[in-house]
């Protein structure tokens, strides 16, 4: 449903989005990951001809975004970062207001409406202004408007971005039950723990597409082992670990994080002999948020 070969965009000495290619199946939750800057925005308004590529290709539902505009805008839903609703027009003056720029005939309009209301739970509040709604209420309604006019490819742009985490569930399920239902849906997001909830995820960093793969897939793809340390001093430890030793080290929480060749026993004994006590190193599966800041090391590294 999305194909995507090389894309650039430039913005004069600033390359948002560096020849960047992936393809997205139907019914696929498919995230774009990474942080602020990392061209994840950029790519998706290029995607929703919003914006012209600067060099390269991409089609969505076999159009091309650059040759058939408004074709390709006919058979996607786009939700940005703030999305325009009215706060003194009610859920359902929002949704029926929207109904109305989509062209969304009559026939079946409010059979739709109750079903979107129904499955974002939000029926009781349907009489209720936007701007009395909570934050992960409005991005309902959002998402409720964007899927008025029955779109083949969802496009989402951080959209639980300062949202609660019960929310954040709430939308998720919402997005895994459109999926189900032949929906594509791609979404950007800063949130590692949301990226785990995608079918493939594509890292991306300073415009560049590091990786793409399941979350699973990630996670086994590092040729090295990952390792909880914790120590009398992290700050030190840190300082210890570092290459050929450890490929990465980062702190989490109240431990460290390491990447590393070396067996389990030669980072305790390293970290022993560098004068530090009550050493304890265990090995763990790494989170994807793990993988992804060891991935963006290692491409800082080369870089150097």
């Amino acid at each position: 449903m999305i194909e995507v070969r090389e894309l650039t965009r430039a913005f004069g000495k600033l390359t948002a989005v560096d020849r960047v290619s992936f393809s997205v199946n139907k019914g696929e939750i498919f995230g774009l990951v990474g942080p602020d800057g990392a061209g994840k925005t950029t790519t998706l308004r290029m995607l929703c001809t919003l914006m012209l590529p600067g060099s390269g290709e991409a089609r969505v539902a076999g159009l091309d975004v650059t040759r058939h505009v408004d074709e390709v805008k006919d058979r996607i839903g786009y939700m940005a970062q703030r999305f325009g609703l009215y706060g003194d027009l009610t859920v359902g003056e929002n949704m029926r207001f929207y109904a109305d720029l989509f062209g969304v005939g009559s026939t079946g309009r409010e059979a739709l409406t109750a079903k979107l209301l129904e499955m974002t739970r939000m029926t009781p509040f349907r009489e209720r202004p936007a701007a009395k709604l909570s934050g992960g209420m409005k991005q309902k309604l959002a998402l409720m408007c964007t899927l008025l006019h029955k779109p083949e490819v969802l496009f989402l742009d951080e959209p639980t971005n300062g949202v609660d985490p019960v929310s954040r569930r709430d939308f998720w399920a919402i997005l895994e039950q459109l999926a189900g239902e032949g929906m594509t849906v791609l979404v950007t997001t800063a949130y590692l723990d949301e990226a785990e909830r995608c079918g493939r995820v594509a890292l991306m960093h300073e415009g560049r597409l590091i990786r793409v793969d399941t979350p699973r897939g990630l996670k086994q793809s590092l040729p090295f082992a990952c390792y909880e340390v914790r120590a009398s001093d992290l700050r030190a430890a840190r300082g210890l670990l570092r290459p050929p030793l450890a490929e990465s080290c980062d702190f989490a929480g109240s431990v460290l994080h390491v990447f590393s060749h070396s067996s389990q026993e030669e980072v305790s004994a390293a970290l022993r002999a560098g004068g530090l006590q009550s050493v304890e190193v265990k090995r763990i599966t790494p989170s994807l948020e793990d993988v992804f800041i060891a991935m963006i090391r290692r491409e800082q590294s080369r870089a150097a």
